[in-house]
This record gives structure tokens, sequence and C-alpha cells, in this order.
């Protein structure tokens, strides 16, 4: 029912049932609402104050010449008295009050519309700027989807080998995983877990080839998924060693784990 009250007020049944423009079938509605409904009656009220209002607004005043007539009329009419009728001058036009009142009610709902209007426009740009975040997003997770696919790839391939790094009693946490393609010449490792180091520390990988030590990059907690390697071409083992950060000399650094590439 408060959906048909809302649709009752917003329709003009209150307007021309003010200026007597109703069929009697709206009358009766109209009249049905107002009885049961305090919200219609007050909107009614409103609109019978505002009508008069205007009325009295637009209407004309009387000659002040009227009663300087009439009264020389009586004088006249003393000894024959004659009864004098006196029309009176009519008012506003019903259809010029409920012109008014339109003009009013569709300035008051041109105004309401704009607003409304400007409310979803601004709503709009917002949803606009969200989607456009949104594929953003989506980009950069197919982006990194793609890349996962690709390296699990490479890990599923029959020619990859697995080597686990494993610390010993100087970093007894220490647990990597060496990924080795001699087929397609990649290199890769996952860092599960690397104990706390001094600030001036860092962890290393070195590939033992031949008679030398090659240095791959430095290990950080961060790269905690796969990471790219350099692949060295007839490598016999790979350690992880504790160094000096910015230096990069392998007398000054501890070996705390090394695995032999040679036994697969």
């Amino acid at each position: 029912m408060e959906t048909q009250l809302h649709e009752f007020l917003n329709s003009n049944l209150l307007e021309k049932y003010l200026v007597e423009a109703t069929t009697p079938k709206e009358s009766e509605k109209v009249t049905y609402f107002l009885s049961h409904y305090p919200e219609a009656q007050r909107a009614y009220e409103e609109l019978q104050q505002n009508l008069e209002i205007m009325a009295r607004y637009t209407a004309a005043e009387a000659p002040k010449e009227s009663l300087n007539s009439i009264l020389d009329q009586i004088d006249s009419s003393v000894e024959e008295p004659k009864v004098i009728k006196l029309e009176r001058k009519r008012g506003t036009p019903w259809y010029f009050v409920a012109a008014s009142v339109a003009a009013v009610l569709f300035g008051i709902s041109s105004f309401v519309l704009y607003e409304q209007n400007r409310t979803l426009k601004a709503e709009n740009n917002v949803i606009v700027d969200e989607i456009f975040d949104l594929r953003s997003d989506i980009d950069k997770n197919n982006s990194k989807l793609d890349q996962l696919a690709a390296q699990l790839t490479k890990l599923n391939n029959p020619d990859a080998k697995k080597y686990v790094l494993t610390g010993n009693a100087r970093a007894k946490n220490l647990k990597t995983v060496a990924y080795i393609n001699p087929v397609d010449k990649t290199s890769m490792i996952d860092v599960i877990t690397l104990p706390q180091l001094p600030k001036n520390q860092q962890y290393e990988i070195w590939a033992e080839v031949q008679d030398k030590m090659v240095n791959l990059g430095i290990l950080d907690k961060s790269d905690r998924n796969l990471k790219p390697i350099p692949y060295v071409e007839d490598a016999l083992a790979l350690s992880i060693m504790i160094g000096e950060k910015n230096k990069d000399s392998i007398q000054q650094s501890t070996e705390v784990a090394e695995i032999s590439l040679k036994n697969k």
C-alpha cells in the first residue's frame, strides 16, 4: 500500500480534485486516499493553502469608485426603493490557478530530476573507474598466472631435474629446491626457508665448475616463489653460502648447504 500511496501523491489527482477537474471515478479514488492516509490529507491541505495564496496574489481589487457609485444609487432611490443587483466580480479562473500549480510542480520535478541525473552521472563515473581498475587487476593476475603456468610447465618437463638443498649446523632450518633442465638450459630455485642473518650478511648461491666457483646470485626471504638463476654448463655442484654484503669473494664466505649435480 505504501507504493500505491507514493504513486498517488506523485500523480496530479490532488491538483485536479482541488480545482474540481476530476471525473467521478477519480474523485472517489481521491476521497478514499484522503480518508485513509494522513499523508494524503496533509498534501491536500498544503495544496489548498498554496492555491489560496496564489488566488489572493492574482485576484484583482475592487475599484475604489464602487462605494461612491452605490451610495449615489441609494440616495436617488429614497422615494421609490429599487433593488440593485450587484454581480460579484469573477475571480481568477480555475484553469489559471491549475496552470500555476502545475507550473510550480513542474519546476520542482525538473529540479529533482536534474539533481538525480547529476548524481547518476557521478555514480556512473565511479563505476567506470572501478571497471578500469578491475580490468587492470585482471590483466595483472592473468600475466602472473601465465608466468606461473610457464614455470609449472618447466617443472613438469621430464627433462627437468630436482635438487633439494638443506642447511648444515650453521643454518639448520635452511631449505631450498633447485630445478635444472639441461635440455632447454634453464635453472630455477625455490626458496622455502632461510634463517635470519645479521644485516651485514647475505645468502649466496654458487655453482662449482671444474676448478672454480661461479656466483649465481643472492637468495632472500622475498624469493618465496620460483626464481630463475643463471644456467651453468657442466656444473658439478650447487652451494649456498653466507657472505658479506657488497663483497663478491668466496674466500670470505661460509658454506651452509651443498648438493652434487652429477648423481642424477
